[in-house]
């Protein structure tokens, strides 16, 4: 068969190809019009002239470069024409002003009331304290709306085991002053575990290089989640055994020194309000506590004085009378600042400037050089790289400054806005709030360190008899035996075991982002200078 290209000329296969064409012609027409899909519009891209030719491309071309010519005369002739009528009548005609945008906080205060409480209740407790600082419609907002943040707050954010140290009486309990108070001892609590964490893994598990730290960070991430709540617990005891000391000594006109008992009364009325499993694990983690301050408060050497001479260790550890007052009188607060400062030196230094404050109102005095060769002994020590080079960092007691107001820091705004010249029920609106009040273990009073100085417990009955005579007398335990000791302690801290279980216990749920200490910057602590 040959090829359908390759006709013979005037044959009978050339006419049948020939009368095939227009009927395949009017075939494609048909099918054009019946799809209405197929028809598509374009648009004529060149015109033709009046013969019905189509322009040249040379035509186009010209007509192209003619149009962009004209818009530029007349962009030209617009321009000189406005510069001409600003000179000649600029009061005629003034320049239009931008149409005013509302701001974020007019579309935010037109909102309902409830929508704009739930949006703050639901952001960090530090964002809402610096929205007090934005403007004075905020402060009164938030001052005025205090009851439904707290609940939120509460509701969401503060774990299990803080609510059940601290509820609240009745309605009037709900304040930011309440809710600041549980942050602050939540964050000492977490800055005081995570001090206890590094000094574990370096001087009890022997963690001491980076490969090491990194294969103990589960171990040191558990005992940390665990530390928390015990230590937010002793917190809550130290509090309660300063304000019940003074309340014991004004009813009684006496000490607790000059009462027989064979168990501490106030320490029994602290712990009635814990329940048996935290009495009896704050019992079990209390001397690790106590050991790992009052290790911190020893040289780094236990060699004899020449070596602690050479390595300029020259002070001295602090008497137990220091550790007590420091522990009953301070708290985990005082604890935590005297832990920071980094040197031996400062850091005792520090604990005897705070003692010899609260005990006769003024600084101890200075060692006096006996030696006339020390300073060059000290330069030749510095010179061999023995020496430690003493730190210039003092920590300064905010609480110092507020002492004829009684308020804490957090209470700037209130003090400062009082003393203006504003009036009448708006200034007691805005500016006198909840926070006005003091922080948990605020300053006392110069002659209520001295009351509580004379009628402090010795520093190795501290918490332990009491509570071990409480657990034996609840039969939370069978035997003394049973409580467990360091060594058991440190091993359950950092177990896999039970750790949903005791998250459930302790912070109310199993997936909690309580666990999570609160920010640095949530609560404003006393810097180091």
């Amino acid at each position: 068969m040959e090829p359908l290209h390759i006709t013979e000329f005037a044959s009978k296969r050339y006419y049948e190809k020939l009368d095939q064409l227009p009927r395949d012609h009017e075939q494609q027409q048909n099918e054009k019009r019946t799809d209405g899909t197929s028809a598509r519009f374009i648009l004529p891209l060149r015109q033709a002239d009046q013969q019905g030719h189509e322009p040249s491309s040379k035509h186009v071309e010209h007509l192209r470069l003619e149009k962009e010519k004209e818009k530029e005369r007349r962009g030209l002739f617009g321009r000189l024409r406005s510069s001409k009528s600003n000179v000649s009548a600029p009061d005629t005609q003034p320049p239009r002003r931008p149409s005013l945008v509302p701001t974020f906080d007019e579309l935010f205060f037109e909102l309902p009331n409830e929508l704009k409480i739930q949006v703050i209740a639901s952001l960090p407790l530090s964002d809402v304290l610096n929205l007090r600082l934005a403007s004075r419609s905020w402060h009164r907002m938030i001052s005025l709306n205090e009851v439904p943040i707290v609940r939120y707050q509460l509701a969401h954010e503060v774990p299990a085991y803080a609510k059940r140290l601290y509820p609240i009486s009745d309605a009037s309990g709900y304040s930011l002053h309440y809710l600041c108070g549980l942050w602050h001892r939540l964050h000492v609590a977490a800055k005081l575990a995570r001090r206890m964490c590094d000094w574990c893994t370096k001087e009890i598990f022997l963690k001491t290089t980076k490969e090491q730290v990194a294969t103990f960070a589960g171990q040191r991430e558990r005992m940390y989640r665990r530390l928390i709540p015990l230590l937010f617990t002793i917190f809550h005891f130290f509090e309660n055994y300063r304000k019940l000391h003074m309340q014991y000594i004004q009813e009684h006109g006496y000490g607790i020194e000059r009462t027989p008992y064979t168990v501490n009364p106030i320490e029994v009325k602290i712990m009635d309000m814990y329940d048996n499993r935290t009495l009896l694990h704050v019992h079990q983690v209390f001397p690790m506590v106590v050991a790992s301050f009052g290790r911190r408060l020893r040289p780094p050497s236990y060699v004899g004085r020449l070596e602690k001479t050479i390595r300029g260790y020259l002070r001295d550890e602090p008497n137990d009378d220091m550790k007590t007052a420091v522990l009953c009188l301070g708290g985990l607060r005082q604890v935590l600042r005297c832990w920071e400062v980094n040197g031996y030196n400062t850091r005792v230094g520090i604990v005897e400037t705070w003692f010899h404050d609260i005990k006769d109102g003024k600084e101890p005095p200075r060692p006096v050089e006996t030696n006339n060769n020390t300073k060059d002994a000290k330069a030749k020590r510095g010179l061999m790289s023995l020496g430690r080079r003493k730190s210039n960092w003092q920590i300064r007691d905010s609480a110092k400054t507020d002492d004829t107001t009684g308020q804490s820091s957090r209470g700037s705004l209130e003090r400062t806005s009082s003393r203006n010249s504003m009036t009448g029920s708006y200034q007691n609106l805005v500016f006198n709030t909840s926070l006005g009040a003091g922080m948990p273990m605020d300053r006392l009073d110069h002659d209520q360190y001295q009351t509580l100085l004379a009628d402090l417990p010795v520093l190795q009955r501290l918490w332990l008899t009491t509570a071990e005579a409480m657990i034996l007398d609840r039969r939370i335990v069978e035997r003394p035996v049973d409580i467990k000791r360091n060594a058991q302690v440190l091993m359950d801290l950092i177990k896999e075991d039970g750790v949903v279980e005791e998250d459930i216990w302790w912070y109310g749920m199993a997936d909690t982002q309580s666990i999570t200490p609160p920010p640095l910057e949530a609560i404003e602590e006393d810097p180091i200078e």
